[in-house]
C-alpha cells in the first residue's frame, strides 16, 4: 500500500470513529459562515451541515492535492485511481457528470447525488474569502450557491465543506444527512 492509499484508509479511519465527522477546521468553519451569511442576504435559508458531504469534500481536496487528478484535460472535479472510489476525468464537456454526482453514495451513506463547487487558488493557500469571492464571479459557480437558473429547483438540505493545500470545494445536496447538524 502506498502513502497515498494510506492517507485514504486513515482518514477513512478517523471519520468511521467519530460519529459525526464535522470536524472542520477554521477556514472550512468560515467558509460555511461566509456562505450561510451570503445566501441570508439575498432572502435564502441556511443549508445544514453535513457530516457525509463534509467528508467527501475533505477527501476530494485531499485527493486533489496530493494526486493532482485535474491535470490532462482533466478538472477539479476529477478524482484519481489512489482510493477506495471510482476514478474519474471531469471533462468540459460534463461527460462523466454521473462519477462526480456519486461520489457521497459511493464514499459515505449519505442517500443522494451531490453537487460540488471547486476552487485552487494556484498555491498552497486556499481562504474561504478567496474561494467564495471567485465563485461569485463565476454565474455558473454562484447560480449552485444561490439555487438559481438550473439550480432553482434544488433545495439544499446538506452542505459539506473542503479546504487543503490551496484547493477549496464544497458540495451541495437536495437530500437531508441524518448526520447533520
Amino acid at each position: 500500500m502506498n502513502n497515498k492509499n494510506i492517507l485514504v484508509a486513515l482518514l477513512s479511519v478517523f471519520f468511521s470513529f467519530n460519529s459525526f465527522a464535522q470536524v472542520l477546521n477554521e477556514e472550512e468553519k468560515e467558509l460555511y459562515r461566509i456562505i450561510m451569511a451570503y445566501r441570508d442576504q439575498i432572502g435564502l435559508p441556511k443549508i445544514p451541515l453535513s457530516a457525509s458531504l463534509s467528508f467527501v469534500a475533505q477527501t476530494h481536496v485531499k485527493d486533489l492535492a496530493v494526486n493532482r487528478p485535474d491535470r490532462n484535460g482533466c478538472n477539479l472535479h476529477s478524482w484519481s485511481s489512489n482510493g477506495s472510489w471510482t476514478p474519474c476525468c471531469y471533462t468540459p464537456d460534463h461527460a462523466q457528470a454521473k462519477f462526480m454526482w456519486s461520489k457521497p453514495r459511493e464514499l459515505t451513506k449519505y442517500p443522494g447525488n451531490g453537487y460540488e463547487i471547486s476552487y485552487w487558488d494556484g498555491s498552497e493557500n486556499a481562504t474561504a474569502a478567496g474561494a467564495l469571492a471567485s465563485w461569485k464571479q463565476s454565474s455558473g459557480h454562484n447560480a449552485v450557491i444561490v439555487n438559481q437558473g438550473i439550480w432553482s429547483s434544488h433545495p439544499w438540505n446538506a452542505i459539506g465543506i473542503g479546504i487543503y493545500n490551496g484547493y477549496a470545494v464544497v458540495w451541495f445536496g437536495e437530500e437531508a444527512d441524518s448526520n447533520s447538524k
